[in-house]
């Protein structure tokens, strides 16, 4: 499909995880195991979920929800091991992927685990009342994450592009968290996240949704390369002032809104969609990866999908 569509596909390869008990869980962080396990690496149960034509997993509970001391977290049982992963079946992945696309993996993340591990509305509570455990938590989040990254990347550097940090730190409207309890939680461990990625000469692919822009420049501070999603429907996302004010500093990816546009609009409002994002983002014809500003949802028009497709390959003979 992506040869016959002519994509510049960008091929995500994640690590399988293998509990002590022989389930298989994901070491993604969305809300499915590749492999339908019922629980995530961090032993997060999962349910199903239908809704119209969509099938996917969400979280069912937090289970560090009861572990409320820095001293209790010792008692968890499902903290993952590193030797646990699948690093051959990834490497192999992605080996074979770099024939012919670009190739991003791991998916890593920081605030997102811990939301899936406390649930979100006691995650941010935490950052207020319990700055001690969150800091506790992090630190372990970030230390499994690290050394599973290290061997991978020893593995299967050659065959990687980028390395995918998702950590949303924003909603539609506004931040979820104010930017002094961002510098102290996350910044310095976004920061060795990046010079640990950048010394394996590898680039940094960072996630955040919504209204994140009074972030955006310490984000990149930390030697983010390249930005996702752009979701310019949200406060203070302008397509036009972020290129101003950050294209010479990052490589924006996404943009193309799939929050109305994509899924229900019509082709040639798509278009003019990605002709806004390819004259924005793109300005200079540099700087930009355009697609849809998040995954496409089940239930889009496929002419839709085909409109935005057809107008990023026509700019290109222009």
């Amino acid at each position: 499909m992506y040869r016959a569509l002519g994509l510049d596909k960008i091929v995500w390869v994640f690590l399988d995880y293998k509990t002590q008990a022989g389930e298989r869980g994901g070491a993604q962080s969305g809300a499915g195991a590749e492999d339908g396990g019922s629980r995530t690496m961090w032993g997060v149960p999962l349910k199903d979920i239908e809704a119209g034509s969509a099938h996917y997993a969400e979280f069912a509970s937090a289970p560090l929800a009861g572990y409320n001391t820095p001293e209790s977290l010792d008692d968890y049982p499902w903290w993952p091991s590193v030797e646990g992963f699948d690093y051959d079946g990834a490497a192999a992945k992605a080996q074979l992927a770099a024939r012919e696309f670009g190739v991003i993996g791991p998916w890593v993340s920081f605030f997102e685990i811990y939301c899936q591990l406390r649930g979100l509305e006691q995650s941010l509570m935490d950052l207020v009342e319990a700055p001690e455990l969150v800091d506790a938590i992090l630190d372990r989040v970030e230390h499994i994450q690290s050394e599973m990254m290290r061997r991978f990347f020893a593995q299967a550097g050659r065959s990687l592009d980028m390395v995918f940090i998702s950590d949303d730190i924003a909603g539609q409207t506004s931040l979820l968290m104010s930017p002094n309890l961002w510098k102290r939680h996350l910044e310095p461990r976004l920061r060795r996240w990046c010079e640990l990625i950048h010394g394996c000469d590898l680039r940094v692919f960072y996630h955040t949704d919504g209204a994140a822009r009074r972030l955006l420049g310490p984000i990149l501070d930390c030697g983010v390369d390249v930005l996702n999603p752009i979701q310019h429907a949200c406060p203070g996302m302008d397509l036009q002032e972020l290129k101003r004010e950050f294209g010479s500093r990052v490589i924006f990816h996404g943009g193309v809104d799939n929050q109305s546009v994509l899924p229900h609009g019509s082709p040639d409002e798509v278009r003019g969609e990605t002709r806004h994002c390819l004259e924005t983002l793109g300005a200079g014809r540099e700087g930009f990866i355009c697609c849809s500003c998040h995954n496409v949802q089940a239930g889009t028009p496929l002419d839709n999908i085909l409109a935005m497709i057809e107008t990023v390959q026509s700019s290109t003979t222009q």
